[in-house]
């Protein structure tokens, strides 16, 4: 098998992985008595992509609400496999089962989405924006404004990541996190998917969520450059209005840097190589064969049908 460059992506669960193939998903956790349970999907209902998660731009918001939606499923589902949720109910999770039944964790899971999104915003739009307003009077140019906000807003995302890191069971996460992409790329490389073989790969991948992301707030920070600050709400409004196109422009960039290594690629990729470093840990061989048992359902029969 030749090298290549797949379609595949993955994300890291708790002590678990999720693959995303052309036409299989799959989720392979650890589960507390040592075995691995794998559990597959189809990729797409009805077995193919709409037009709108295929057309250039308008693509990427469509793919990343489809991927935050099915890898929230997934991390809760791996959470409770894994027996992290054993722990006795809250008074809150009481009175939605009492009054909602079945439908009570749906609720918990919307809740915990929006008010997720509403930290996101608050940390990457309110503060960076508030916070900067206030040299207005001291700071010539909305350009340089600009460039401060950008700053405060790195900042943020940066430190939020080296805490997160510190906890343990991110420190796990993030090993899994390692092990989907050296799992990636030995697949990649046409070598056969074993322990011994995917242990020698990078854990860094051009083509990661974190390498995105990086690429998000980059395009975010130029796009707010020439936005107005004589009204700091109206200003929040308009980075919120022209976040899809940010997201659009994004996805196509971390495209490219996938499909293609040159040095403008490389250049793309860089940022979001250089904070992997944060966001994925070396993975132990136990972590591995979680990967491999979640890598290898969704590998199509026909071997052009998931290339980049």
């Amino acid at each position: 098998m030749s090298e290549k460059k797949t379609s595949i992506g993955g994300q890291a669960l708790i002590e678990g992985i999720m693959m995303r193939g052309p036409e299989v998903s799959a989720m392979a956790v650890r589960l507390p008595d040592g075995t691995i349970e794998t559990e597959t999907w189809p990729t797409e209902k009805g077995g193919m992509k709409p037009w709108y998660k295929k057309a250039p731009f308008i693509r990427g918001i469509f793919n990343m609400v489809d991927t935050m939606k099915v890898g929230f499923s997934c991390l809760m589902k791996s959470a409770e496999k894994a027996g992290m949720e054993e722990e006795q109910p809250t008074k809150l999770e009481i009175w939605l089962a009492d009054r909602l039944g079945a439908s009570a964790t749906k609720v918990m899971n919307a809740v915990a989405v929006v008010l997720g999104v509403g930290l996101a915003l608050l940390l990457f739009i309110v503060i960076p924006t508030g916070v900067t307003s206030l040299l207005r009077p001291v700071v010539p140019g909305g350009q340089l404004l600009a460039l401060i906000e950008g700053l405060v807003k790195t900042a943020i995302f940066v430190c939020y990541l080296s805490l997160a890191s510190r906890l343990e069971e991110m420190r796990r996460l993030f090993s899994y996190h390692g092990g989907e992409h050296k799992t990636i790329a030995c697949y990649e490389a046409g070598e056969e998917l074993t322990v011994e073989n995917i242990r020698r790969y990078s854990r860094f991948h051009p083509r990661c969520g974190t390498s995105f992301l990086v690429l998000v707030l980059l395009i975010s920070i130029l796009t707010a450059s020439f936005i107005s600050w004589d009204n700091p709400l109206q200003r929040m409004l308009l980075k919120l209005l022209t976040l899809p196109v940010v997201i659009g422009v994004a996805y196509e960039l971390i495209k490219l840097a996938g499909r293609h290594s040159n040095p403008v690629t490389r250049l793309i990729s860089a940022p979001g190589l250089w904070l992997q470093r944060i966001t994925t840990n070396e993975p132990d061989d136990s972590m591995i064969q979680v990967a491999i048992a979640a890598m290898e359902p969704v590998i199509p029969t026909d071997p052009t049908a998931d290339e980049w």
